[in-house]
């Protein structure tokens, strides 16, 4: 069954003091695109975070963050007295605001608050992990139920392709007889007399020059591969394409080798279908 590389998970945990939560975000991407945001304090298992990531989504431009806010009394931000005593001595010189207002002041400017580096624990970076795994799986899920919306809709295309190559298929003898007839008229024309047995010979060569006989078979072998695939228990969108690729060039084949304005606007309406399919494409894992 195919996959969306769109899709997008989360989950959250309640602690004590503390929430944490995660959320990932996955578009369509040619390769894997991680892109990670954390607080400072949790970097040191952002390889492992990431790893794990890029062992479930394989590819895709994803988005991860982990938040964590802080709910209890305790506070990682401490008072930078001295520089507040500094600040508040320099604005008693410029003015006389009461003691209250000048540290409102004080209080606003830089470097007053520092931040100390917390040590995280180990049940910590083990929450973590299976709120990510909890992620992970609600993510995988929107890119399945986004993968049954894309199947059907090459279904649909790949039946329309086959409907219009029997269309193809059924009016290729009129074709042909066309292509006889108008040699036969051009060589009235002249009003020479030509050698019979040449002209058989000339006219074969001419039509097996137009004959879309193979392009005819492969392009219906290419359209029952495509299916197949899309019915295999991984999700291909890479071989997919190449399936795609090799469908066009069949039908480029058949337009150029036509010859007929009734067949060439079939080969538009087919070309036309690919071309959605091919769109749809960039967002299949």
């Amino acid at each position: 069954m195919i996959q969306s590389m769109t899709g997008f998970g989360k989950a959250a945990k309640q602690l004590e003091d503390k929430k944490i939560s995660i959320e990932l975000k996955s578009l369509n991407s040619k390769n894997l695109d991680l892109n990670a945001r954390m607080p400072n304090q949790y970097r040191e298992k952002e390889i492992l975070l990431r790893n794990k990531i890029a062992k479930s989504l394989v590819r895709g431009k994803v988005d991860f963050s982990l938040y964590v806010d802080v709910t209890g009394s305790t506070s990682s931000s401490i008072i930078n007295t001295t520089v507040v005593e500094g600040y508040i001595n320099q604005l008693k010189v410029l003015g006389t605001a009461s003691e209250g207002e000048l540290l409102n002041i004080a209080m606003r400017l830089p470097d007053t608050l520092s931040t100390v580096k917390e040590e995280v624990e180990d049940f910590e970076f083990k929450l973590i992990a299976s709120l990510l795994d909890e992620a992970l799986e609600d993510l995988n899920k929107h890119r399945l139920d986004e993968g049954i919306v894309l199947e059907k809709d090459f279904k649909l295309r790949i039946e329309n392709i086959a409907s219009l190559l029997e269309e193809v298929i059924r009016i290729d003898p009129e074709r042909v007889e066309g292509i006889k007839s108008r040699i036969q008229k051009h060589i009235a024309d002249l009003k020479e007399k030509v050698d019979e047995n040449r002209f058989e010979q000339e006219l074969i060569y001419y039509i097996e020059k137009l004959d879309i006989t193979e392009e005819k078979v492969r392009l219906k072998n290419h359209l029952d591969y495509f299916s197949e695939n899309l019915n295999s228990s991984d999700s291909n969108g890479k071989k997919l394409g190449f399936i795609a690729q090799e469908i066009g060039r069949e039908i480029n084949t058949i337009g150029s080798k036509s010859n007929f304005a009734p067949m060439q606007q079939l080969v538009v309406q087919m070309k036309d279908e690919l071309e959605k399919i091919k769109e749809q494409l960039l967002n299949v894992l």
